[in-house]
């Protein structure tokens, strides 16, 4: 006896051609289908990305190679995009200092105006000293 009952595409509603069981008429309807589904999520997860990104890419700009500190405004931070919710790491040193980090690079701040700028390993050498 033939199944003469078709199935069409979840994604594009075109008939469907093979095996029982596929639900998608070829691979580009799956994936849009499951880009569909996901995005508002990776959305989220993206704009997460970029924005740590981009505060990591300000502070290496900052910071000069042969200098393991630099002061800063934090205004001037902020000016250049700099977003301070944005951190990949929070440490806290023995006297009670805290270091934000994106990724390699991080700040503390003196007196919620000024910014230093270091290096991850800038801190680990100092925090190894305190």
């Amino acid at each position: 006896m033939e199944n003469t009952s078709q199935k069409n595409c979840i994604a594009c509603n075109k008939i469907i051609r093979g095996r029982s069981d596929k639900k998608f008429c070829n691979d580009y309807c799956r994936n849009a289908y499951n880009n569909q589904i996901k995005s508002p999520a990776n959305n989220l997860i993206r704009n997460t990305n970029n924005r740590l990104s981009k505060n990591r890419r300000i502070l290496e700009y900052i910071i000069e190679d042969t200098n393991p500190f630099i002061k800063i405004k934090k205004e001037q931070l902020m000016q250049l995009g700099f977003c301070f919710e944005y951190t990949t790491q929070i440490h806290q040193n023995k006297q009670g200092k805290f270091y934000y980090f994106c990724y390699d690079y991080g700040y503390f701040t003196i007196n919620n105006e000024w910014c230093v700028i270091i290096k991850n390993e800038t801190f680990h050498q100092s925090t190894t000293t305190d």
